[in-house]
Order: structure tokens, then C-alpha cells, then sequence
């Protein structure tokens, strides 16, 4: 084998086994929906179980346990801001975070 096909295959085993440590370590670094929660700022306007400026997890929960969009329909407030759903002070919109992070923090927030 030539050193050019050598220095191919060195590099691609290489790059491979880099993509994997990479995704093993940002798996084992993932935050935890709580987590993703306060760093995101939600913990600010709610909490698990009484209103605060906005409404408690629980009764996020109570209100859409049984509808199927759910989560879909809340990742959307979320993402776009809220108004009138809770009383008079609306949910300014969250459109910095990754979809992914916002589907995750509400399918926590239902379990409450």
C-alpha cells in the first residue's frame, strides 16, 4: 500500500473515532429537562407546583393532560410568546432556543 492510501485510511479511522468520542461526550453532558429549564430562564416566571408570574408546571399539565398536540401546541407558545392563555401578562417568546431543548422541557413540564 502506497503512503498516500495509508495517510487516507489513517485520517478516516481517525475522523471517525473523533465523531464518536464527540457524540459519546456531548450524550453524556446532556442536560436534564429541569436543567435545560433554568438555564433557559423558565424557572423564572414558573415553578413545579404554585403560579408565579406565570403558571405552575402542575397546572400546565392539568390543563392539556388528554390532548394529543399538546406538546406540539405548547413548544409552539413557547417558541412564539403567549398571550392571554394565563391572565393578562403574556409570555414573551424563546425563539433562541433549539427546538429540540423547547419539546423537551415541555414533555417535562406535562409529567407534573
Amino acid at each position: 500500500m502506497n503512503t498516500d492510501k495509508r495517510k487516507n485510511r489513517f485520517f478516516s479511522i481517525q475522523s471517525a473515532s473523533f465523531l464518536v468520542a464527540a457524540a459519546l461526550s456531548c450524550a453524556a453532558n446532556a442536560a436534564t429537562p429541569e436543567e435545560l429549564a433554568t438555564a433557559s430562564g423558565c424557572m423564572n416566571c414558573h415553578s413545579a407546583q404554585e403560579k408565579k408570574v406565570g403558571p405552575a408546571f402542575k397546572s400546565i399539565a392539568e390543563k392539556y393532560k388528554g390532548q394529543a398536540d399538546a406538546v406540539s401546541t405548547l413548544t409552539q407558545t413557547v417558541r412564539n410568546g403567549g398571550r392571554g392563555n394565563w391572565g393578562r401578562i403574556p409570555m414573551p417568546p424563546h425563539s433562541s432556543l433549539a427546538e429540540n431543548d423547547i419539546k423537551q422541557i415541555v414533555t417535562w413540564v406535562m409529567t407534573h
